[in-house]
């Protein structure tokens, strides 16, 4: 009966720690629609590969992951999908296209997955340092959500900037033009 009751505990224990693993695992998913939730336009989120310098500055927030970029873009873009609100406008490193297998053994397989992954988006091809100069200019005044994974190959890092999900470019240039239009109206009309 004692050996029974130390089986049962023991299987208690295992599966409880079994649970707790998967909690964790699944613990930055849960950080990512949190956060998602409370982003707009201008904010920012980063899927890091794992030399990608920290940031400690107000406005940034960090998730750990242990799933690769691809995998962590995968679940980000799907988040996204799910709101109205805002839209990806998604930068790559243009020194990602330059490296090859020899130089980064894994890169093509990395690119292949990132594809993928990428649920057929338009991207955008910017030096990284010309991103992360853009990151640090973002933390000024926005929200800057990191993803930091584990991936370790170079200039791998995906970077998203949040535009709004119900208003585009397009749009914008309308409004634009039809304000400066009633305004030149107004100013051409003779008051009296």
């Amino acid at each position: 009966m004692r050996i029974c009751q130390c089986v049962f505990v023991l299987g208690l224990a295992v599966s409880s720690l079994g649970c707790g693993l998967i909690h964790h695992d699944n613990t930055w998913k849960v950080a990512v629609a949190n956060q998602t939730a409370k982003l707009g336009y201008r904010n920012w989120i980063v899927i890091a590969e794992a030399s990608l310098p920290a940031q400690n500055r107000a406005g940034i927030h960090q998730v750990m992951t242990n799933v690769d970029i691809p995998e962590a873009l995968d679940h980000v873009l799907k988040t996204l999908e799910q709101t109205q609100h805002v839209r990806p406008q998604i930068y790559l490193t243009r020194e990602l296209r330059s490296l090859d297998n020899d130089l980064t053994p894994g890169i093509d397989e990395h690119r292949k997955l990132l594809q993928t992954a990428l649920h057929s988006q338009e991207t955008t091809e910017l030096d990284q340092q010309s991103l992360l100069t853009l990151l640090e200019d973002a933390t000024r005044s926005f929200d800057v959500l990191v993803i930091r994974t584990p991936t370790a190959l170079p200039y791998t890092s995906v970077f998203i900037e949040l535009q709004p999900g119900y208003w585009d470019s397009e749009s914008e240039t309308k409004l634009r033009e039809r304000i400066s239009r009633e305004r030149m109206e107004r100013l051409a009309r003779p008051t009296g």
